[in-house]
C-alpha cells in the first residue's frame, strides 16, 4: 500500500479503517423477534432519540402494553404498525465508541424473502434468528441458503427467546447441532451461535444472568469485534461508468471528458494504464477527482472522476479495469433468486441489468430449482416460481465484463428486468466454473 493511502486512512479517510463500518441484516421467520432485537440493540446503545422514544411509548400504552415495544422503533410503515409484522427493509443507523453500523432489519414472512436479498447483498454480517420455542423451520433455512448465496462473509445464529424455554442450555445446544448440520448442506459454514432474549435484553447488549452456562460474547460485543470483509481495494480495478461529464478545461480553449462512477474495487492512480471493456480500447489515467477535488490516488468504494490521456469513445455502462481484467461475455450462468410472483422460464426475454448497464438478454434454459428442506437441487420443469433459488444459463444481446460473484460482488452480480413494465424479476450471481445439473 502506498504511503499517501496509508496516511489518508490514518486520518480517518478510508470507509475500512479499524474501527470500521460494518453492514449487517437481520433474518429469520415470522414472529422471530427480529424487530424487539433490532429496537433492543438502539434503545441499549442509546441510539433513540427522546421524541422517538416518547412516540413508542405512547403507541405501545395505546395497545395495552405497559413497557415500551421496542419492535416499533423499526416497524416504520404504518401497515407493520398495525399488523405487527416487518413488510418492507427498514434500515438504521447506529453507532459505538468502537464501531459504527448500518443494520438492515428485514421481513420474515415468505412473500417478502425478496427484500431479505435485497438487506443481506451488501451486507458484511448476517444474524439469522430462531425462535427457542419452534426451533429451525423451513424458512429459517431458506434465508441460510441466501446468505451462503450471496456469500456473506459472516454469520450469527441468534436463539433468540431462551427466556420461555426457561433458558435450557439444551434447547439451545440441539438447536445450534440442526442448524449447523443443515446449513452445512447449504455450504453456509462457521455460523456463530448466541443464545438470547431480545425483550428482556438477555446476551444482546449485556451479558445474561439467567444463562450463566454460556460464556461467549453478547451480540454488540461481537459485532464490535468481528472483522469487516476483505478490502476491495486489494482486488482489480473495477470501476463502472455512470456518467460522461464535458467540461471546459483550464485554458477554456477545449472540453474534457470525464468519466464519473463509484469504484466497485481496487485502486486507481493518475498515470495507471486502464482497459476500457468490452470494447478493449486502452488508456491511461492523467487526472483525478473525488468530490470535486483534484487527487493522485482514489479507492473503493469512492465515487470518483476519471480523465483519461485519449480520446477514446466510452460511454455509460463500459467498465474500466486493469489486470487481471474479466473477458466481455454473452453467455452466462448464474445463481438467481426469483423476485417476482410470475415464473421465470426457459425462452423468456428479459433485460439485464448489470452495474450501470442494462442490455437485452433470453434465458436459454432453468438448469434446476434447489429444495430448500433438502438442500438438493430438483429438475425444473415449469420455471422458477416466486421467492424459488435456481441456476440459468443467459444469452445478452452484448457482451459484458463480469466476473464471478465469488471473486467479486459488485460486478458478478446483476438483476433480469421484465421489458414490458420494468418489474426486477430475478437476482443473479455469476458462477461460470460452477456445475449446474440436478442432483440426481
Amino acid at each position: 500500500m502506498s504511503t499517501d493511502i496509508a496516511e489518508a486512512r490514518r486520518a480517518g479517510a478510508s470507509p475500512r479503517r479499524s474501527g470500521g463500518l460494518l453492514r449487517l441484516a437481520t433474518c429469520g421467520s415470522v414472529d422471530d423477534g427480529k424487530s424487539t432485537l433490532v429496537g433492543r440493540l438502539l434503545y441499549d446503545t442509546k441510539s433513540v432519540l427522546a421524541d422517538q422514544l416518547a412516540a413508542i411509548e405512547e403507541a405501545s400504552r395505546r395497545r395495552g402494553q405497559d413497557d415500551p415495544d421496542l419492535a416499533l422503533l423499526t416497524d416504520g410503515l404504518r401497515a407493520e404498525r398495525e399488523q405487527g409484522i416487518t413488510i418492507d427493509v427498514a434500515y438504521r443507523y447506529f453507532a459505538t465508541p468502537r464501531r459504527r453500523f448500518i443494520l438492515a432489519d428485514t421481513p420474515g414472512h415468505v412473500q417478502y424473502t425478496r427484500n431479505m436479498v435485497t438487506g443481506a447483498s451488501t451486507a458484511d454480517l448476517a444474524v439469522i434468528l430462531v425462535d427457542a420455542r419452534k426451533g429451525v423451520v423451513e424458512q429459517t433455512m431458506r434465508h441460510a441458503a441466501i446468505t451462503a448465496l450471496l456469500r456473506v462473509p459472516h454469520v450469527v445464529l441468534a436463539v433468540n427467546k431462551m427466556d420461555a424455554v426457561d433458558c435450557e442450555e439444551s434447547v439451545f445446544t440441539a438447536i445450534v447441532d440442526e442448524f449447523t448440520a443443515r446449513a452445512g448442506e447449504l455450504g453456509l459454514t462457521g455460523a456463530v451461535a448466541i443464545p438470547m432474549s431480545a425483550l428482556a435484553g438477555d446476551n444482546v447488549v449485556e451479558a445474561s444472568t439467567a444463562m450463566d452456562w454460556y460464556t461467549g460474547d453478547t451480540l454488540l460485543a461481537h459485532l464490535e469485534h468481528v472483522p469487516l470483509g476483505a478490502d476491495p481495494t486489494g482486488k482489480p480495478l473495477r470501476l463502472p461508468v455512470q456518467y460522461v461529464i464535458r467540461q471546459p478545461s483550464g485554458d477554456r480553449q477545449t472540453v474534457e471528458r470525464w468519466l464519473a462512477g463509484q469504484l466497485a474495487s481496487g485502486l486507481l492512480r493518475v498515470g495507471d494504464p486502464v482497459v476500457v471493456q468490452p470494447a478493449g480500447a486502452t488508456s491511461t489515467v492523467v487526472g483525478l477527482s473525488v468530490l470535486g477535488r483534484k487527487t493522485d490516488v482514489a479507492w473503493a468504494p469512492q465515487s470518483v472522476a476519471v480523465r483519461l490521456a485519449d480520446e477514446i469513445d466510452v460511454a455509460r455502462g463500459e467498465v474500466l479495469t486493469a489486470d487481471p481484467a474479466p473477458r466481455p461475455q454473452r453467455r452466462l450462468t448464474a445463481t438467481v433468486c426469483h423476485l417476482d410472483d410470475r415464473p421465470l422460464r426457459t425462452g423468456q426475454r428479459v433485460l439485464l441489468k448489470h452495474t450501470t448497464r442494462t442490455v437485452p438478454a433470453l434465458v436459454e434454459s432453468v438448469t434446476y430449482r434447489t429444495d430448500i428442506a433438502v438442500a438438493r437441487r430438483l429438475p425444473c420443469q415449469d420455471g422458477l416460481a416466486g421467492n424459488d433459488i435456481g441456476g440459468v444459463r443467459i444469452l445478452t444481446a452484448e457482451p459484458l465484463a463480469v466476473d464471478d460473484y465469488a471473486d467479486n460482488r459488485r460486478t458478478g452480480s446483476f438483476l433480469l428486468i421484465d421489458p414490458q413494465d420494468g418489474a426486477t424479476l430475478s437476482a443473479g450471481m455469476v458462477d461460470a466454473g460452477a456445475d449446474h445439473q440436478p442432483d440426481h
